[in-house]
């Protein structure tokens, strides 16, 4: 079985939210200068569900894609050094910017290009944009099955079983292979690289590929091949007044709250 986990980098999300900056004009958040990114921790928690079922059938290989700059690489050897068997980053000028749906078609390009993929494990949601959706669109431009917010994932002759999270209990899914799933923290902890496995995955060699590999360019991946558009990016203001309300007795401040509610056409 061939599985690919989809692993990005995001702001580092454990900073005080009042250190980014948002920029009205390019619609961009300004992450702190010195803070590195970090790896999307639902992502994290994908990899661990992909070594997971590697742990019960090792002959299963696990392809670790991000799609980002270079730096991206970090969360690749990460995801290696937990028991990942390949890299693949795509990096290009043409994957800056995207919505989610051109994200999607990347990254599904990218999983058509590989060998055999029997299995994409993706996080929930990544914890920049909280859109949960890439899962979802990949499955739908491979026209595959798509199991949303595991809390458990196996794989029984062929069939993959997720136990889904809802918001009033669990239930039990399952879609013949190939299969795309997104992961939930209620899977539990992901495992934690020892220094010998971390050595060994600084010596594995990544693969790059563009979008000319994958056969993409700006026709698809330019603005106006957006699905999306995104009108503003900015920081709500909230201004609050506040009126005591007098009087000489408790009857008479409820009098003239009522009143002043009135007034105010709230009551």
């Amino acid at each position: 079985m061939h599985i690919v986990v989809c692993v990005k980098q995001v702001p580092d999300w454990d900073i005080p939210p009042s250190s980014f900056k948002v920029d009205e004009a390019a619609k961009r958040v300004v992450s702190p200068p010195g803070v590195a990114p970090v790896r999307s921790q639902f992502d994290e928690i994908g990899v661990e569900a992909a070594m997971r079922l590697k742990d019960q059938s090792p002959d299963t290989k696990v392809t670790i894609m991000s799609m980002g700059p270079e730096e991206a690489r970090d969360a690749i050897k990460h995801s290696l050094a937990m028991g990942a068997d390949e890299g693949l980053l795509l990096t290009d000028p043409l994957f800056e910017d995207l919505d989610w749906y051109q994200i999607a078609l990347v990254l599904s390009t990218a999983v058509k290009k590989l060998d055999a993929v029997d299995f994409v494990i993706c996080g929930r949601q990544a914890v920049d944009w909280d859109m949960g959706v890439t899962g979802t669109g990949i499955a739908e431009l491979l026209g595959w099955p798509a199991l949303t917010i595991g809390k458990d994932v196996q794989v029984n002759d062929g069939t993959a079983v997720v136990e889904r999270v809802l918001m009033d209990g669990f239930e039990t899914v399952e879609a013949p292979l190939p299969v795309v799933a997104t992961v939930s923290n209620e899977l539990g902890e992901p495992r934690y690289p020892k220094l010998q496995q971390i050595m060994k995955a600084a010596r594995k060699q990544v693969t790059v590929w563009s979008a000319a590999d994958l056969g993409l360019d700006a026709s698809q991946l330019g603005e106006e091949a957006r699905k999306l558009t995104l009108e503003r990016l900015y920081i709500p203001v909230s201004d609050s007044e506040c009126e005591i309300i007098e009087g000489d007795t408790p009857e008479e401040k409820a009098q003239n709250l009522a009143r002043k509610l009135s007034e105010a056409k709230l009551i």
